[in-house]
């Protein structure tokens, strides 16, 4: 795996167990930061981010949008998975071959061989915007890990337990992190605290993030 992430080596520790089958494999992406970026942009060129509305009326701080076979939405209807862009009625851009590799690798070294997604969220966040404590639950398979690539501005991210009120580890996301978690830990609750102002050469004042789930 040397040949995809490169021998970049990151502040800290390269590898960060969070619990039983989570990992924060730090600067993990920095090697296909290019790709990636580039990727998101070509993403954004068909299905534009948008700030989704909660089932409750709530509009997000967060824009997203996705890639793959299904993205993931909500609107006062629920959450869920649909084939189609509800914004165009076209399907979602096809994944690209950058987020479908690294999201193997990274499964891999996280010990979830096998790991091909098909639904990647494609979060950016802006000084302020913030993600609270929840559970990836509308997949149909929870034998399958969730992998989360960082981009940009850092962030803490929040990773919990099997309830909303049991306690929450914070940890710092920098440029190029890559988080994995599944098994024992694939229901854990996580967030993000609101992001705080900066500049990243990268990707200016915003973070984005890379949600790769196996959703149908």
């Amino acid at each position: 795996m040397t040949d995809l992430f490169g021998d970049t080596e990151p502040l800290g520790p390269a590898r960060e167990d969070l619990a039983p089958g989570a990992v924060v494999l730090h600067g993990r992406a920095l090697a296909l930061q290019d790709d990636l970026l580039a990727a998101v942009d070509a993403v954004a060129a068909e299905a534009p981010f948008r700030r989704m509305v909660t089932p409750g009326g709530f509009r997000m701080s967060v824009a997203m949008t996705n890639c793959g076979t299904a993205g993931w939405v909500t609107d006062r209807k629920g959450y869920r998975y649909s084939p189609t862009d509800p914004e165009t009625g076209k399907p979602w851009p096809a994944m690209p071959s950058a987020f479908l590799r690294l999201a193997a690798a990274a499964a891999a070294e996280a010990g979830f061989p096998g790991f091909v997604p098909d639904a990647c969220l494609i979060n950016r966040y802006e000084p302020g915007a913030r993600l609270s404590l929840h559970q990836d639950r509308d997949e149909r398979d929870f034998g399958q890990p969730i992998v989360s690539v960082s981009l940009g501005l850092p962030a803490t991210f929040q990773f919990g337990g099997q309830k909303r009120a049991d306690p929450v580890r914070k940890v710092a996301l920098r440029h190029g992190d890559v988080v994995v978690w599944g098994g024992p830990s694939r229901l854990f609750f996580h967030g993000v605290l609101a992001l705080k102002d900066g500049e990243h050469p990268a990707t200016g004042r915003t973070r984005i993030n890379l949600t790769l789930r196996k959703a149908l």
